[in-house]
């Protein structure tokens, strides 16, 4: 028996037909990612680590379950639905009115560093003769919000164009050079003598998690803090503009043919769920525990996912990966920080 090809992130279901369970078949996959999310989650709190990174190495750890037929269900529904779910819930994150607070310039620079850094991944992948689709996914978690853009824009391009061993290689890439920006990036704007506004800038800009952003900035002061929070914030408001344009430039088949008949929206329906969840806390319409319950609903989520992702990640296909999409990560994040240093100091 042929082993079925693995389902995280497909998002158009065109890679193998979703397999007929019932409910119930899901609990022992679910219950065993819980577990390693749990511990993943006890681990970054005794020792400060990134959630997403514990539960993805311990999901790696746990791979060998993968050929438990009886895991397959719930593994798959964790990686693909729960996934789109707290992408959905990422929105309660953002209000427009932050947003517009930063100014038109200030923003419009967010949007071009966001667009210039995909760039950087997309053409620095092709030097190194990398996938077009595997820049576009190392330069857009850069860009915006690092392991839950990595997530849904792996969502959105499908696992016929970005495998779970890319996937899993890239969350590795983006938690090490996060946690590298996070110890390193705040004595950086003391060197150069930035303002508390130039240094919230430049962390919120350049800074890959939305945790360690703040942190970053609030460990210069607490006007950097406040800064360093709008800008990311702005760059998480760009994750589903981005996945809409990813969406509609890219067909949802790997070889490019277009379809006669279309079996999906133009736009995914967590794309739209996002930019409605937005629209509603722009308003006021969500109160502030429901927000926070959201936020934290979608960080337990997506370390569910990322656990489940891992889990069923060939183990060997990312051995046979190589350094170059580390190098391609490590150049986004090079170009991200020189352009807000370079706004900051010229322009702020």
């Amino acid at each position: 028996m042929a082993r079925p090809l693995p389902q995280a992130a497909d998002l158009y279901g065109d890679i193998e037909p979703s397999p007929r369970v019932r409910a119930r078949d899901h609990v022992p996959g679910l219950l065993v990612a819980t577990l390693a999310t749990l511990a993943a989650a006890a681990l970054a709190s005794r020792y400060g680590a990134p959630l997403t990174l514990m539960a993805l190495l311990i999901g790696l750890s746990l791979n060998f379950l993968a050929t438990d037929a009886r895991l397959g269900p719930g593994l798959g529904f964790a990686a693909r639905e729960l996934l789109r779910v707290a992408i959905v819930l990422i929105g309660a994150r953002i209000t427009f009115s932050q947003i517009a607070a930063l100014g038109p310039q200030t923003l419009a620079m967010v949007a071009a560093t966001v667009a210039l850094v995909i760039l950087t991944g997309l053409g620095v992948a092709r030097l190194l003769g990398l996938s077009a689709p595997r820049g576009l996914l190392a330069g857009g978690a850069v860009a915006i919000c690092g392991g839950s853009a990595a997530l849904a824009i792996a969502a959105t391009l499908t696992e016929k164009r970005i495998s779970p061993a890319d996937l899993a290689l890239t969350l590795v890439g983006i938690a090490t050079m996060s946690a590298a920006a996070l110890i390193l990036y705040p004595p950086l704007t003391y060197a150069l003598g930035l303002s508390p506004v130039q240094a919230g800038f430049v962390l919120g800009a350049s800074v890959h998690d939305v945790a360690q952003a703040v942190g970053a900035g609030y460990a210069v002061s607490p006007e950097a803090g406040e800064v360093a929070t709008i800008v990311k914030l702005a760059r998480v408001a760009l994750l589903a503009p981005v996945l809409a344009l990813l969406a509609f430039l890219l067909p949802a088949n790997a070889d490019g043919e277009t379809r006669q008949k279309p079996r999906v929206p133009l736009v995914p329906w967590f794309i739209l769920g996002f930019f409605g969840v937005a629209a509603l806390n722009s308003f006021g319409l969500i109160p502030a525990p429901a927000a926070s319950a959201a936020s934290s609903a979608a960080t337990a989520l997506l370390a569910l996912s990322v656990a489940a992702t891992a889990m069923r990640t060939p183990i060997a296909d990312i051995v046979k990966t190589g350094p170059r999409p580390l190098l391609t990560i490590a150049a986004a994040s090079l170009a991200a920080l020189a352009l807000s240093v370079g706004y900051a100091l010229l322009m702020l």
